[in-house]
């Protein structure tokens, strides 16, 4: 049988926050769970634990979902995500190289 994963309370609460405006987002549009579902080419039963906050979903399932409702999920505002993305990018190699794993030599000389 497979260990239980815990998460933090943190982590529990801002999922649970999550499916909730999910759900509110879709009553909101008068859509039901199949037509949401139907929508993120999902099963109602996963729309049901996102729905629900259960952490054990794929995090891209719960963002697709998330955006078909009306969420907001980060300020639209300023710099597309891509070049958000290469900023943090750029920062991360400014790290020490000890922060930073380090990158193994593959020997494929046979």
């Amino acid at each position: 049988m497979a260990k239980q994963r815990t998460y933090s309370r943190y982590a529990s609460e801002a999922a649970l926050l999550m499916g909730e405006q999910i759900k509110l987002g879709r009553k909101r549009r008068r859509w039901t769970e199949q037509d949401l579902a139907a929508r993120a080419g999902i099963s109602r039963g996963t729309l049901q634990k996102i729905e629900k906050g259960d952490l054990g979903c794929a995090l891209g399932l719960v963002f697709e979902v998330a955006v078909l409702a009306g969420l907001e999920l980060f300020e639209q505002e300023g710099p597309p995500f891509s070049s958000l993305a290469e900023q943090t990018r750029d920062q991360l190699t400014l790290l020490p190289r000890r922060i930073r794993p380090a990158t193994k030599v593959v020997d494929d000389d046979f």
